[in-house]
């Protein structure tokens, strides 16, 4: 029998790179797998995957904008509503924005960014976690980054405030909740090749992408978070390429881009 046979789990930002990889292995230990996201495409592409690949599992989409709380909240409660429980949450969509010096951040962005990378995680948190203690068993995963524990113009203002931020509401969780049997892990990989690169100031080559993680890298982390026996938690992981490359050229771009027209 599979690890998560009858387990029900959601994965948000589902239908690309780390949250489909999860997904898709999620699917495979047996687990009924909600995926959640913006555009409904993909997800769909995702849960044709999982149904063609026949090995047991079976995913289920939800559109929505995972930046406002209450779409993330509807996402929780749809999920319960419909499949009666919530075993597993996995906090994965983000997004950090083409400005990344703090100077020019536009207010759109922060808000967005922030929606995103915590509001949403606090909504979907909150959705799913009174089953969990009444179950008296739960992992909630949350993907956050680097950039929680190292911010700077890679990621940006915003987003690594946003991390930080995620992962103090992860603390919070396992403080307050373990003795009810919650678990709650922060994953902070660094680079990964994923389609959130795209929209970097200066986006990655293929030489840049070579030395970078895969995403399912990521999502063996997350698995591994989700499948260790009840008793153990994994509070914390970092994970990051084995060789780090020159970022010089990343840092000159993102520095200067989003400068007003003639700004100082």
């Amino acid at each position: 029998m599979s690890g998560l046979h009858g387990k029900v789990a959601i994965v948000t930002g589902g239908g690309t790179g780390i949250g489909r990889c999860t997904a898709m292995m999620l699917a495979a230990e047996g687990a009924q797998v909600v995926i959640a996201g913006r555009r409904a495409e993909p997800l769909e592409a995702v849960a044709k995957e999982i149904a063609q690949a026949g090995a047991g599992g079976h995913c289920a989409v939800r559109r929505a904008d995972l930046s406002k709380f209450d779409d993330a909240l509807a996402v929780g409660r749809w999920t319960l509503d419909t499949f009666g429980r919530v075993d597993v949450l996995v906090n994965n969509a983000g997004v950090a924005g083409p400005v990344r010096n703090l100077q020019w951040t536009p207010k759109a962005q922060v808000e967005e960014v922030v929606g995103i990378n915590l509001i949403g995680i606090f909504a979907l948190t909150q959705a799913v976690l009174p089953g969990m203690v009444q179950r008296g068993e739960g992992t909630i995963v949350t993907v956050s980054s680097v950039a929680a524990l190292h911010p700077g113009l890679i990621s940006g203002a915003p987003y690594g405030a946003a991390k930080a931020a995620a992962n103090n509401l992860m603390a919070y969780v396992n403080n307050v909740y373990r003795h009810q049997g919650i678990r709650a892990t922060v994953i902070m990989p660094a680079e990964v090749d994923t389609p959130i690169l795209d929209g970097r100031p200066l986006p990655p080559g293929p030489e840049a992408r070579a030395t970078m993680m895969q995403p399912e890298d990521v999502a063996r982390a997350v698995l591994l978070a989700v499948t260790l026996p009840p008793r153990t938690v994994i509070e914390e992981m970092v994970i990051s390429p084995t060789r780090i490359r020159d970022m010089s050229r990343d840092l000159a771009v993102a520095r200067e881009f989003g400068r007003p027209a003639g700004g100082a």
